[in-house]
């Protein structure tokens, strides 16, 4: 059509063929274009969903099982994945944090109550489900900015490296942050430390004169094997935590100094 509508472009300025020879060759060239266009544009189609045809990954991770085999159908744009890629190192672990422990520790950190601890305050250890301790360290991400009405908490989310790839998803751990340091800090072992009727923790204090008496405390958590102790107690006071059960208060004992 092209070759035709050379021949034709000097013979119609000479008047040797007619105008409308000229019109229907052009438009003829034009069509024929325009079918090459079309054809390329399929060509260009067919690559696509030739490509599609090869399912790439965004993330690197591992595949559970396949939720189709080799032979079913599949469709553009279908709700049901063809598989479920999850991403094991790093992996994440969100933490419950009750909305009133995060007030308090605001709250302390501002009075001086509790200092900063350095860099790596925000380093998370984990506890698996049997009561091994993870071996690696993580640090804190961030948290949410809400709280859940239902539960009074706010997630907060740590990133650890899972280069064995111990941690799975869906897995239940146990967490601890560390907050920072309590210069004031009393820790009473949890032997020493008995309940009254009401539930109300008390130990048995030795004076200067090797006397003893009751005295009741406030305690907040647990450290290990000891309790952290924020009221009733000073630095240097003598606590029983043997032989309890043979002391009475005001009783005068021969206290000595357990290991």
């Amino acid at each position: 059509a092209n070759g035709q509508l050379k021949r034709y472009r000097p013979l119609v300025a000479a008047h040797a063929v007619s105008s409308q020879d000229f019109d229907n060759t052009l438009a003829t060239a034009r069509e024929a274009e325009a079918q090459v266009a079309q054809a390329k544009a399929a060509v260009e189609a067919a690559a696509v969903n030739l490509n599609y045809t090869h399912v790439r990954a965004p993330i690197s991770g591992r595949i559970g099982r396949t939720l189709y085999t080799p032979g079913a159908l599949l469709t553009a744009g279908q709700t049901q994945p063809i598989a479920v890629v999850t991403r094991l190192d790093p992996i994440y672990v969100d933490v419950n944090l009750a909305a009133s422990d995060m007030l308090r520790l605001k709250r302390e950190l501002a009075d001086g109550q509790l200092e900063r601890n350095g860099t790596d305050a925000a380093a998370v250890g984990l506890k698996l489900e049997d009561s091994s301790e993870y071996p690696l360290r993580g640090k804190l991400q961030l948290s949410e900015v809400t709280v859940d009405p239902a539960t009074g908490t706010l997630v907060m989310r740590a990133v650890f490296p899972n280069p064995d790839h111990l941690l799975l998803p869906g897995m239940f751990v146990n967490a601890h942050i560390e907050e920072g340091i309590d210069p004031h800090g009393l820790l009473v072992p949890q032997v020493a430390v008995a309940r009254d009727a009401k539930g109300n923790p008390y130990v048995m204090v030795v004076d200067g004169e090797d006397k003893v008496s009751q005295r009741s405390i406030q305690v907040l958590r647990t450290l290990g094997e000891s309790w952290l102790v924020s009221d009733g107690l000073k630095a240097g006071e003598k606590v029983i935590v043997n032989g309890l059960q043979k002391v009475q208060p005001g009783a005068k004992v021969a206290p000595h100094e357990a290991p």
